[in-house]
């Protein structure tokens, strides 16, 4: 009996112990299924806030493009006729776009030249000179816009010739207002600057130049000098272009007899520096024209 007894009772433990470790097994598989649904929607709604924001920043950066392009169109078109209007400051917002014009020498475009190319002495009336803002293809084959001072008796000549060069694709490298170099022609021959206007003497001597009255224009002179025999001796200005003296060797930007710059010039009546007898100035032309 007392065998039974407690065989009775183990029974019972082991009945209550098996039921408890299935009471468990099914908490647990409730718990887990749970814990792995709300870590997949989780999951999803942290996947879908990603693809929000994402879609989102497209959206900004396309309006901050659209904007930006807007701006920069309008901020251009504002620089393109600031320029137009006040003499060509902001002359280098116009590349890339073709455009030829001549006006008269404003207050601003004349501060620019006060006391350099336009000095005290000077006794050319500033009436009696032009603003020209031309188109030229740069040595790195992309429309630029210069700018450029001459006399109005040659400035509509001036205009013709520089659109001509234009559309035969001539190369230039820089052209800017000889004041850009404080009025110093060998600093503006060494940066290769197409100018025109400076009220200055010819170089060694104390008799004006024709630029001097706005009837000489200058191109490309670094590789175009001014060669002179001197003491016997070669003299080029600037010193720099020594290497472009010799006129027998090839280089695209020189200028030569019957290339298609000389022949330009020539057409509207300028007459060229590589001509003459005593001296050589392959980077200018001039046209004199009396009242």
């Amino acid at each position: 009996m007392k065998n039974n007894k407690w065989g009775t009772i183990v029974t019972v433990i082991l009945l209550i112990l098996s039921g408890i470790i299935i009471l468990l097994a099914m908490f647990y598989f409730v718990i887990t299924k749970e814990d792995a649904a709300f870590l997949e929607k989780k999951s999803m709604e942290e996947t879908n806030t990603v693809t929000k924001e994402k879609d989102e920043i497209k959206e900004i950066g396309k309006a901050d493009k659209t904007v930006n392009a807007d701006e920069a169109e309008e901020i251009d078109n504002e620089t393109v006729n600031a320029s137009n209007n006040t003499g060509g400051n902001e002359i280098k917002a116009m590349d890339n776009k073709k455009v030829f014009e001549i006006q008269n020498i404003t207050d601003e475009i004349f501060e620019r030249m006060k006391g350099k190319s336009y000095k005290k002495d000077c006794t050319i009336p500033i009436e009696d000179l032009k603003y020209l803002t031309l188109s030229y293809y740069g040595y790195d084959g992309n429309t630029h816009t210069g700018e450029m001072i001459v006399n109005a008796l040659i400035a509509e000549d001036t205009l013709q010739i520089f659109q001509e060069l234009y559309e035969a694709k001539y190369p230039i490298e820089r052209m800017e207002l000889v004041d850009a170099y404080d009025a110093d022609d060998i600093a503006s021959m060494e940066a290769n600057n197409t100018s025109a206007f400076n009220f200055r003497y010819i170089e060694g001597t104390t008799r004006y130049s024709n630029h001097a009255m706005g009837f000489a224009i200058d191109i490309n002179p670094l590789y175009n000098p001014y060669v002179r025999n001197k003491d016997g001796k070669e003299d080029v200005l600037p010193v720099t272009a020594k290497a472009y003296s010799d006129r027998t060797t090839d280089c695209m930007y020189y200028i030569k007899k019957d290339d298609i710059c000389y022949q330009i010039f020539t057409k509207y009546g300028f007459t060229w520096g590589g001509e003459w007898n005593n001296s050589k100035d392959y980077q200018h032309f001039e046209k004199i024209i009396e009242k």
